[in-house]
């Protein structure tokens, strides 16, 4: 019986095709040999070579994978395309971290990098990059100095602290004291607290890790200060509050103060931390803005560690800060884990430079660009959003609809959850692109254009925009974003 087949005489099914074009393929040693002919390429060091071409070959095989035509069966057609492809990937060749637009509305985007340093930190910083700098070395006795005293005394002078330390972001901070203060020994918290932030970062996990034992009490939404003095045993080390600074609980619900939870710990010779998360170092209320936790005022409250972060409201770089009483933060510098967790000298920098400017500056508002970007006016606003609407009509061409309206933008990274503020935006619309193929041809600008999508459509929050301006070097004139 004969067998019937779709194959016609004299022709490969396509995946023999493939099959064939895939054993042709040059060795990376012949790509290499090739590279070494190539004008320029001498420049480049033979890893990095290798790595291209790696690259290539890559692309090619999967093109030949999924039948892409054009691809020539024989080994030299099949040379010269890798090497094509090579030539493009070294021209294209950018570092893989980008300045973007952010025109989300959230003033620290943690996706896109927390807040923007001011500018004497940025001039620290640059000076640290291109010099030495005495990050451990005491310049008067010509000895080994401590990387925390370049900022200790000005956290200390802005929170009332005794004595402070500093490493590479807020988790690090709560994972370095509850270590110090409470390994293999339980820390008292209560059930409203046990948050989770972004990045799947939840409070108990930390904790685990870092030999403590947790205690729960209360309840989700309510816990009473019996709760604590029923918990409190030999084995208590310490009693933690968490602010929650990414979420709230309305209605039914209670909670002790701080000021309450330090009476309570006091006969039991215990001590209390609070992680503040955001950690404002002013009170924001004098900007028109929620008021937000001060971190003098839990100081002062009688908390032994407040922990915060550095890059949220405060509005400096990554960071972990902890300040409190002299003999407790004694425990967190001697903890060998504090070197692990330290911060290198860019952070440092930064850091300093930006509490030097809570010292000094007359007008924080202007001189703390997180700040500047929050207290921003409704009129300020309505006036940037026309420049911006006037400059990308200009780029993108009249099939595309803007309008200016009213919404709300976010603090973002956990900061005062629940408030928003009133902004204005621009409301992009095309006759036959969709929402999110907007958000993607704005991406795809130089630097790319970082929005948001809601009510079903693209929009631009200029509250983050620090010029609009901008997008006319995103967009450079005659070349439309869309045809």
């Amino acid at each position: 019986m004969a067998v019937r087949t779709n194959k016609q005489p004299g022709r490969q099914a396509p995946s023999d095709e493939r099959g064939a074009r895939l054993r042709v393929l040059p060795s990376v040693d012949e790509c290499l040999r090739a590279a070494d002919r190539k004008p320029g390429w001498s420049e480049f060091r033979r890893g990095y070579i290798t790595l291209i071409v790696r690259r290539a070959l890559d692309e090619v095989r999967q093109a030949i994978a999924a039948g892409q035509a054009g691809l020539a069966g024989k080994r030299e057609a099949m040379l010269e395309e890798v090497m094509r492809r090579s030539d493009q990937a070294i021209a294209a060749d950018q570092p893989p971290l980008k300045s973007v637009i952010n025109a989300t509305g959230v003033v620290i985007h943690t996706n896109l990098g927390r807040a923007l340093l001011a500018e004497p930190a940025i001039e620290a910083v640059e000076q640290a990059a291109r010099s030495p700098v005495n990050l451990e070395y005491d310049l008067e006795s010509g000895g080994r100095g401590d990387r925390d005293l370049m900022v200790e005394e000005e956290l200390c002078a802005l929170t009332g602290a005794e004595a402070a330390t500093v490493v590479n972001n807020n988790a690090a901070a709560v994972l370095l004291a509850l270590n110090s203060i409470a390994e293999g020994r339980e820390v008292i918290v209560s059930r409203g607290e046990l948050i989770e932030i972004g990045g799947s970062f939840r409070l108990p996990d930390v904790m685990l890790k870092s030999g403590a034992r947790l205690r729960e009490v209360g309840t989700t939404n309510r816990t009473h200060p019996e709760d604590y003095v029923r918990a409190i045993g030999p084995d208590t080390a310490l009693l933690l509050k968490v602010h929650p600074s990414n979420y709230r609980v309305v209605g039914f619900s209670a909670a002790v103060e701080l000021r309450e939870l330090v009476e309570l710990a006091r006969p039991h010779r215990l001590e209390v931390m609070e992680d503040l998360g955001s950690g404002a170092l002013i009170d924001l209320g004098a900007y028109g803005l929620p008021r937000e936790p001060v971190v003098a005022d839990r100081v002062a409250a009688g908390a032994g560690l407040v922990t915060f972060s550095g890059d949220k409201l405060l509005g400096g770089p990554q960071a972990g800060l902890v300040v409190g009483k002299r003999e407790l933060i004694a425990k967190l510098k001697a903890n060998p884990l504090k070197r692990a967790l330290r911060c290198g000298k860019l952070t440092i920098a930064a850091l300093s430079a930006t509490l030097r400017l809570y010292l000094r500056s007359a007008d924080l508002g202007v001189s703390i660009p997180t700040l500047r970007l929050l207290r921003r006016t409704v009129g300020e606003l309505e006036a940037m959003a026309g420049r911006a609407r006037t400059i990308i009509l200009e780029r993108l061409g009249d099939e595309f609809q803007i309008e200016i309206v009213a919404s709300t933008s976010q603090i973002g990274s956990g900061a005062l959850p629940t408030e928003e503020l009133e902004t204005r935006v621009l409301r992009v619309n095309h006759p036959r692109l969709s929402a999110d193929a907007i958000a993607r041809h704005f991406r795809g600008a130089r630097p790319p254009i970082i929005g948001r999508i809601k009510d079903g459509a693209f929009q631009l929050d200029l509250r983050t925009v620090e010029d609009p301006a901008a997008f006319a070097v995103s967009f450079p004139k005659g070349l439309p974003l869309a045809s």
